[in-house]
């Protein structure tokens, strides 16, 4: 069988068994087995393939098959241009939270550009890190507190700081919310559990970590801890921002301490991170 063959009826198979983005998928699965570059695949379609270079293949699809997400299958994700590593152990890195880093950055590095030194910033259920790495990588003044009430997702998030060789700078600590947190933060990043309990999700999404995903009050309960909480942590003009969606947005408490806040849209135009200022 070719590699084009072989793609072929992959891409078939996970179509059938509920995949979202099935030649995606099989290309990104081959691509690993075979232990090549995605865009080689493109140069070796006519490649005849052995029954040895496949069997690894027909094993991951059959998990992919089951509702196991690519990432983890593959062990890692790509986010914000970085590479993380992934687990079953934490969230799978969403394109949707790059709206929470981007606007984080640029909230930064208007501090950097008005003469603050030190950008200090708390990145709260940090999970794989993928947040608080971001966010150092691209500001190098910050300091980045993460925390995860999770023991396992620290273990990832450690690797993922030490593989971008920002140990120095972003600081891991296991605690609720922002107990681990000091105090006097420019930014408080938050990516917490918000989905309503019984929400009807994809199999790949139930697959990740329920506790990371699911939170009391139709979603809202961590969200409105934190609000409540963050005040104390902040500086003058500090900022919340902390990712929901439109559901959530309508139950949140604790605003009447800030001094504003506004509702932020991912590129699809549905409700993604709220800002809220003290």
């Amino acid at each position: 069988m070719t590699l084009l063959e072989l793609l072929r009826r992959a891409t078939g198979y996970l179509e059938r068994n509920g995949s979202t983005s099935p030649r995606l998928d099989a290309e990104l699965l081959l691509a690993a087995s075979l232990g090549i570059r995605r865009l080689d695949l493109y140069l070796q379609f006519e490649r005849p393939l052995s029954e040895r270079e496949i069997a690894p293949f027909r094993a991951l699809s059959a998990r992919r098959a089951k509702g196991e997400p690519v990432a983890y299958l593959l062990g890692h994700k790509e986010f914000m241009t970085l590479d993380f590593e992934v687990t079953p152990a934490v969230l799978v890195p969403n394109p949707d939270t790059e709206v929470l880093v981007e606007r984080a950055v640029t909230l930064a590095r208007a501090l950097v550009e008005s003469g603050r030194g030190e950008i200090r910033v708390a990145d709260v259920g940090t999970g794989s890190g993928c947040v608080a790495v971001s966010v150092a990588h691209f500001v190098p003044e910050a300091r980045v507190w993460a925390s995860d009430d999770d023991a396992a997702a620290l273990e990832v998030a450690a690797r993922n700081v030490a593989g971008h060789q920002l140990s120095r700078r972003v600081e891991l600590a296991r605690g609720d919310l922002l107990v681990p947190a000091p105090r006097d933060l420019d930014l408080i990043l938050a990516n917490l559990p918000y989905v309503a309990s019984g929400a009807d999700l994809p199999r790949e999404v139930l697959a990740e970590p329920a506790h990371a995903l699911f939170a009391e009050e139709q979603g809202a309960a961590l969200i409105n801890r934190l609000l409540v909480e963050a005040p104390d942590h902040l500086s003058p003009d500090g900022v919340v921002l902390a990712e929901l969606d439109e559901s959530v947005s309508m139950r949140l408490q604790g605003l009447d301490a800030y001094t504003s806040h506004e509702l932020r849209r991912d590129l699809a135009g549905h409700v993604r991170v709220l800002e809220a200022r003290v």
